[in-house]
């Protein structure tokens, strides 16, 4: 018995969260557990908190369920965090480990504070979906469950394209495939599908991309004038670094958008040998070694400056 199954044996009420601008790992992860927890324990009264998150997760059941904020009144037994390095990537939610007898992160990634009191970390995991597929009970994953752990995993390995996806990856991901799931509906609907808007954005964005430091890097960046002109918000601007990052010749992709006057959200990636966790840990963020990110002040120009000094600096390593 792991430890996520001994406290859920003791527990009545059950808080899930996961960090800002939830990705599809920390929703399929997220989802993936609500369902599981519905169905296997039953008597556990479950609550969920996200911040608002894109249409295309829809499809995965429970998703309606999700809460944006934080009942006053509200007290748990368990707080369970997915896919969060640090308390502060929970954003509002971070509220609930004050009103949580205990807690438990489940998380993959390599800069993890620990800062619950409990954490089931894996490193090497292609993605917090892998970890908790292998903290539930294999007989007792169904469809549904296996839905949201597929999606989880998909997205952080970009349809198992990125390193971190390893042998075992793709032993789960079958096994998963093996419960009936439409994978192909799940990659087509959750990850390469676009809206119209969602078209236009990227494509400005990509045509407006500048290669650096000898054609090894590329970055782009957007604006809140150019996302008021389109109508979009970040949720739309989903898989742009990784168009940036499949340019040729390209070892580390760059893109920033703007989420306050001159306040950046920063995304890092890269292909075979730059660690970009690294990099963005210098600015108080963090990640993976393939792909990281942080939150930075200033104008386009510094940024970039900041960030393309360490980048050239790891490529001269090489």
């Amino acid at each position: 018995m792991n430890i996520l199954e001994e406290r859920l044996l003791s527990a009545e009420k059950v808080a899930l969260t996961g960090h800002v601008s939830p990705d599809g790992d920390c929703i399929g992860s997220l989802l993936s557990l609500y369902n599981y927890i519905s169905t296997v324990y039953p008597k556990i009264k479950i609550s969920a908190y996200l911040e608002e998150f894109n249409d295309k997760f829809l499809f995965l059941k429970n998703s309606e369920n999700i809460k944006h904020s934080v009942e006053e009144d509200s007290e748990f037994d368990l707080l369970i965090c997915v896919d969060s390095a640090d308390m502060e990537r929970l954003g509002f939610a971070k509220e609930l480990l004050k009103r949580s007898k205990e807690s438990i992160n489940i998380d993959h990634h390599v800069t993890n504070t620990k800062f619950t009191d409990e954490t089931c970390l894996e490193a090497q995991a292609s993605s917090t979906a892998e970890v908790i597929y292998g903290l539930l009970d294999k007989e007792k994953i169904d469809k549904v469950v296996a839905e949201c752990l597929y999606t989880g995993i998909v997205h952080d390995t970009a349809v198992f394209r990125y390193s971190c996806t390893s042998p075992k990856t793709m032993r789960i991901g079958a096994e998963l495939m093996e419960k009936g799931i439409d994978y192909v509906g799940i990659i087509d609907q959750s990850f390469y599908e676009k809206t119209y808007l969602q078209n236009q954005i990227s494509g400005r964005t990509l045509l407006e991309s500048i290669l650096i430091l000898d054609k090894r890097c590329i970055f782009s960046y957007v604006n809140r004038k150019t996302m008021n002109f389109y109508g979009v918000d970040k949720k739309d601007l989903d898989g742009i670094i990784d168009q940036l990052r499949q340019t040729k010749g390209v070892e580390v992709a760059i893109f920033l958008y703007e989420i306050d006057t001159q306040r950046y959200k920063v995304s890092l990636r890269s292909k075979n040998k730059v660690d970009v966790s690294k990099i963005a840990s210098l600015f108080g963020g963090g990640g993976h070694v393939r792909a990281a990110g942080c939150t930075m002040d200033g104008t386009v120009h510094d940024i970039i400056n900041n960030i393309s000094l360490h980048v050239e600096k790891a490529l001269l390593k090489e």
